[in-house]
């Protein structure tokens, strides 16, 4: 009896292994969110400089992107001197992608639309080999998503941000996406984009030091601003007043669309906004309280190189997302290592195709700090 009950004991016990085993392994379970600005230490984060990356966009005369340039057509200038370059990507460069959406109580009815548009970043901007994370900030900054490329968990992740708190904690959310991009290969593009106001209530970080670091970790931002829309949506309606202006003077894109650098660039095309943003980098530069005179979007945009959308119909946001995929695999990417690093202060930056009129956008500089070398 004892044999018999030893037999069964051990079938039953094999019979439970083979079951086991033959069970098709489980997707990997949601990784809980996490707040960065717990587990991070930004007074240890720091970026060395050793290559900067340049994003090119080349335009013809009618402001078409022009593809098929060949690495010896393109020059490189760092403060007027030409530099050797490292190398020139003229083909599609995978992408690592950090999404930071603002989701305090401001946001609660622009939330709806910004949830639907996860399924969207796999085929317009990340392609087969992008890989993206996911973060929403308030009061905090959590990490919804770690980097992957399942579309499938981006999508889950963005549609589960919910709002919280009244702060907005946009400089300390770049801060962090930069904490979490730094670290990729060369061979990756690192790209953030951020879905939110153009203001900071309430970071700890400041914003002309996160701006050196976006550039010394060749992070380029692209910024989907809802500062408008959330206005209209919580502010209560004025009574009716007559038109005080006639119509010509109601903005270049018509009625109901406020006329803004941004929209107005988009509608009628631009010289660039690298030769603009040089001023502003460097008056930036050189007194720090001139900060204060631009908004946080605008100032991580054009000092990286990215590019900012304004927000302010029910499909501005679709359309942001497509312009932002267009333009990133349109880019050309110049890699170098500056020959000149002994001058100090802001560093411009200017890129030609030789022997052809093309005109060339690149972010306008970086910033060579003491602190950095």
């Amino acid at each position: 009896m004892r044999r018999i009950l030893l037999l069964l004991t051990l079938l039953s016990g094999s019979l439970a292994v083979l079951s086991v085993a033959q069970q098709p392994p489980s997707k990997q379970a949601p990784v809980p969110p996490v707040d960065l600005l717990q587990t991070n230490d930004l007074s240890k984060f720091t970026v060395t400089l050793q290559q900067v990356l340049a994003p090119v966009l080349v335009y013809d005369k009618k402001h078409n992107y022009v593809n098929g340039l060949q690495a010896d057509q393109f020059r490189l200038f760092d403060n007027d001197k030409e530099q050797s370059l490292t190398s020139v990507d003229v083909t599609y460069t995978p992408i690592s992608l950090v999404v930071a959406v603002q989701a305090n109580s401001e946001a609660d009815k622009i939330l709806p639309q910004v949830n639907k548009i996860g399924a969207m970043l796999k085929p317009i901007i990340l392609g087969d080999q992008g890989e993206a994370a996911v973060i929403a900030y308030d009061h905090r900054v959590r990490l919804l998503q770690p980097f992957t490329n399942d579309a499938d968990d981006i999508t889950k992740a963005i549609k589960g941000i919910k709002a919280g708190s009244t702060s907005s904690r946009l400089i300390d959310a770049v801060e962090q996406s930069i904490y979490l991009l730094r670290n990729k290969p060369k061979s990756r593009r690192r790209v953030l984009l951020v879905i939110g106001e153009g203001r900071d209530a309430g970071s700890q970080a400041h914003a002309r030091e996160t701006l050196e670091k976006l550039q010394l970790a060749n992070v380029a931002v692209y910024f989907v601003d809802m500062s408008h829309i959330i206005g209209m949506l919580t502010k209560p309606a004025p009574d009716p007043q007559p038109a005080a202006q006639p119509p010509a003077a109601m903005g270049s894109l018509g009625g109901g669309h406020p006329s803004t650098p941004t929209t107005d660039d988009q509608a009628f095309g631009t010289d660039g906004y690298s030769a603009d943003a040089i001023p502003l980098m460097v008056e930036i530069f050189r007194d720090v309280k001139n900060i204060f005179k631009v908004s946080t979007a605008t100032l991580f945009t054009k000092g990286t190189g990215g590019e900012q959308f304004p927000f302010a119909t029910s499909h501005g946001l679709e359309q942001a997302i497509s312009a932002i995929g267009d333009e990133l695999h349109s880019q050309y990417l110049i890699t170098y290592t500056p020959n000149n690093t002994g001058d100090g202060g802001f560093h411009k930056i200017n890129v030609e195709v030789v022997d052809r009129q093309f005109k060339c956008e690149t972010k306008p500089g970086y910033f060579m700090s003491p602190i950095f070398h």
